[in-house]
């Protein structure tokens, strides 16, 4: 008995660009042989107020390819990943015939061959499914084989310290979660390349505009779980990404840049919110005592720290133990 080839579902590629223009052109060109495998893929490009001209750029690059299958959209401010997603989430269900999955791609990744038909398979097969991440590739094409782990207080003790001996005591604690070649779930992953059922949003999930860069995902798959959902690994779909060229934070070549205040306040923002400030300060008392260890071992052995500069100071800057400057807007459930 043969059986009958599964329908693809729609997809929506959503790219929130700052200052990234030829990254995102880039990006779509690889995007462009997707679509004869998955014919109803429709990219929406939402430019975060660029002050560089990169927004231009983006327009006429769609104008000079004819990609009538590609739309921009202009923000009036930059309100940062998750405000940027919304909007691009908004426009799209607000179509006559809204997609069935929205694929997040940042601006510095490029799709390899069949990706999108891979990940709109997945979904096709496992309705349980609400997330799915892709398998990465770094920017040299080596694979960067991990997912996410929600952070706890013995996962920040073990992110603080980074000691073979408590890593390994601490493993089935620590945030990032070695994956392997098949299909996993888990509880997050990269923000750089995710796809999301509709139906979430359709369900009054969207992301919390109170983190302007890094744990938005962290915090919307923390909701899709307590809302029914399973997020899964799927490193059949496999995605470059050139990590911190969009953000200028990640990537090892920037690795003793100091980490900007929005990633402090996001993960901050992430503990207060989803755990109360009890478990919020527990939490930093983690990373504090075994970032203290590390130190302590690094001096020891003359090691040289290659943690960010001013790395202690602006944590406490920003813990939960201080007065906080910055004011989330909340969590805000709905993309429209």
């Amino acid at each position: 008995m043969t059986m009958a080839p599964i329908s693809l579902p729609s997809i929506d590629v959503i790219v929130v660009n700052f200052c990234t223009g030829s990254l995102v052109v880039a990006c779509l060109e690889s995007l462009e042989t997707e679509r004869a495998s998955v014919p109803r893929l429709r990219a929406v490009v939402v430019d975060n107020n660029s002050p560089d001209g990169s927004a231009d750029h983006i327009e006429a690059a769609i104008r000079a390819r004819e990609w009538q299958w590609v739309v921009l959209l202009r923000s009036p401010a930059n309100g940062g990943f998750g405000a940027g997603n919304n909007m691009a989430i908004r426009w799209a269900r607000a179509q006559a015939a809204p997609a069935e999955l929205f694929w997040l791609l940042n601006p510095d990744t490029e799709v390899r061959p069949n990706a999108a038909a891979c990940l709109a398979r997945f979904m096709a097969t496992h309705p349980a499914a609400g997330i799915a991440g892709s398998g990465l590739l770094e920017g040299d094409g080596s694979p960067w084989p991990y997912a996410f782990r929600f952070p706890n207080i013995l996962g920040e003790l073990e992110r603080g310290a980074r000691f073979g001996l408590l890593t390994r005591l601490l493993k089935n604690n620590a945030v990032l979660r070695r994956v392997g070649n098949s299909c996993e779930q888990v509880d997050w992953v990269s923000g750089a390349s995710l796809i999301v059922r509709r139906d979430l949003f359709e369900g009054g999930l969207g992301f919390d505009e109170g983190y302007f860069l890094y744990y938005e995902e962290t915090d919307f798959c923390l909701h899709a779980r307590k809302s029914g959902w399973e997020c899964w690994y799927v490193p059949g779909a496999v995605v470059l990404h050139v990590a911190g060229q969009s953000t200028g934070v990640t990537g090892r070549q920037l690795k003793l840049r100091r980490l900007p205040a929005y990633w402090f306040q996001s993960r901050r923002h992430y503990f207060l919110k989803n755990h109360g400030r009890p478990y919020a300060m527990l939490a930093d008392l983690a990373w504090l005592v075994g970032h203290v260890f590390a130190r302590a071992r690094q001096m020891a052995s003359g090691a040289t720290s290659g943690d960010p500069p001013q790395l202690l100071a602006d944590f406490l800057r920003h813990s939960s133990f201080a007065p906080s400057r910055f004011r989330p807007n909340g969590y805000r459930r709905r993309a429209g």
